[in-house]
């Protein structure tokens, strides 16, 4: 059973990671200029209802005060209200969460299915046509901006040819274009950490034993080198799969997705402090339990792996 102490011990230390995390965000947020109970109240307010407001949102309370009355309210489960229209945040969050990782989950899945097989292919056939074609798409896509090849595709896709829906969610197509863009810097990495990954098992005395005693290259692939040549491959998907969760900002405002990540970015220009901290504990959590969930498999995947130590 190392494996289920292994996990309560990497979800304990989420613990201090979130306390860390929050009172970063809690002292930017608050040393923030302007006063939110005027920008609420608007222009015209008295200064009788501006203290009324920011007695009402536990402004007028010392900032330590009040970041330990929020984590207390966050270990009772009780992540606040929006300071702007006051909506739940869980039940805002549980409302935005499926389109967001409905869409890093897209884009992971076509990364993972064209560049892992390309990476491998091109390593396998090092200082090829492939090997070559495979390492500029990869350069390619590392150095486009997301905005901007957003942007472009959404310009010849959506609105010149109109194959596809411009924004927002509308049924099955309105997913392929952000999928898509999300994917294109996951794509990219997979190419180079599967070809690198691949081209450092093969280099190994045991391949060349394996080639050398007759064995064709396809098996010698298929069972030496691949499950070897994975655990780098899974851990780089892990760690990319949480930053396209955390990462998805720039596609959901571009396509217009009702994602956290567009509701991040807007909380976070009209300071909506209990949004903002609420979604950053979420995200923080998710990404947790997806690294610790690659540490599992890639145990899994390779035995001599001690989870224990």
């Amino acid at each position: 059973m190392n494996w289920v102490k292994y996990a309560g011990k990497r979800l304990l230390m989420l613990i201090p990671v979130i306390i860390c995390v929050t009172f970063i965000l809690f002292l930017i947020l608050s040393a923030a200029p302007g006063n939110l109970a005027r920008q609420l109240l608007g222009q015209d307010a008295t200064e009788e209802q501006i203290e009324a407001k920011q007695a009402e949102m536990g402004l007028d309370k010392p900032l330590l005060v009040r970041y330990g009355l929020y984590m207390r309210d966050v270990v009772r489960l009780d992540f606040g209200e929006s300071w702007i229209n006051g909506e739940s945040v869980l039940e805002r969050f549980q409302n935005r969460l499926p389109y967001t990782l409905m869409l890093s989950t897209l884009a992971m899945i076509f990364a993972v299915a064209i560049g892992v097989p390309l990476g491998i292919m091109s390593a396998i056939r090092q200082y090829s046509l492939l090997d070559y074609g495979t390492t500029f798409v990869a350069i390619l896509l590392f150095s486009l901006p997301a905005f901007w090849l957003g942007t472009m595709c959404q310009i010849l896709f959506c609105l010149i040819l109109r194959w596809l829906p411009t924004s927002g969610i509308t049924g099955w197509k309105s997913y392929i274009l952000p999928t898509v863009i999300l994917g294109a810097n996951t794509l990219a990495s997979m190419i180079r950490m599967s070809r690198t990954s691949m081209l450092d098992v093969i280099r190994q005395d045991y391949i060349r034993t394996a080639r050398a005693k007759g064995a064709a290259m396809q098996v010698v692939v298929r069972k030496h080198a691949l499950r070897n040549s994975l655990i780098p491959i899974v851990t780089q998907m892990g760690i990319t799969f949480a930053g396209t969760i955390g990462g998805a900002v720039v596609t959901e405002n571009i396509f217009t997705i009702p994602g956290i990540g567009t509701m991040l970015l807007n909380a976070v220009k009209s300071r909506d402090v209990p949004v903002v901290l609420g979604t950053v504990i979420f995200v923080t959590i998710i990404v947790g339990i997806i690294n610790l969930a690659v540490d599992l498999i890639c145990a899994l995947i390779d035995p001599r792996i001690d989870l224990a130590s």
